[in-house]
């Protein structure tokens, strides 16, 4: 049991350094969107090219609204094949969307498809994979530990 938690934990460290890499460059190439309200309008509009959804508290974190919002976007995300992680960490997550030294709304990030004619990110591609294998295991928003700076 103790060598399945350890590569459990090595691979949530991988797949945090995967989440990074796949923030920052889809960041880069403006497919990054931060903000329930600002998540929840493209997915609304448009939930074709919603390729991946992040949500994200702070362990003391008990907002009602924001879990009512989490539990929706969950299941539209369900419905939706849209795969979905949870982060523990908005401080860390706000420093990888956000713009130098502005706060975003870093509670739902959600990850558009690039371009027809572009390659698909791998890091982005391993991070899918690492959600249908979660599934698999009935982890149906499997927790990811973004990697320290």
């Amino acid at each position: 049991s103790r060598l399945l938690s350890t590569s459990i934990q090595t691979k949530m460290v991988n797949e945090g350094k995967s989440l990074a890499e796949a923030l920052l460059s889809a960041k880069a190439e403006g497919r990054l969107t931060a903000g329930v309200y600002e998540c929840a309008k493209i997915m609304n509009a448009d939930p074709d090219s919603v390729s991946f959804c992040l949500l994200a508290t702070d362990d003391f974190e008990c907002d009602i609204a924001l879990q009512i919002h989490f539990t929706l976007i969950q299941a539209f995300c369900f419905d939706n094949d849209i795969s979905i992680v949870r982060v523990n960490d908005l401080k860390r997550l706000n420093a990888l969307v956000g713009a130098k030294g502005q706060l975003e709304d870093a509670h739902c990030v959600l990850i558009t498809n690039p371009a027809e004619d572009s390659w698909e990110d791998p890091a982005l591609e391993k991070l899918h994979m690492f959600c249908e294998e979660s599934r698999s295991y009935n982890e149906w928003v499997p927790e990811i530990t973004l990697p320290e700076r």
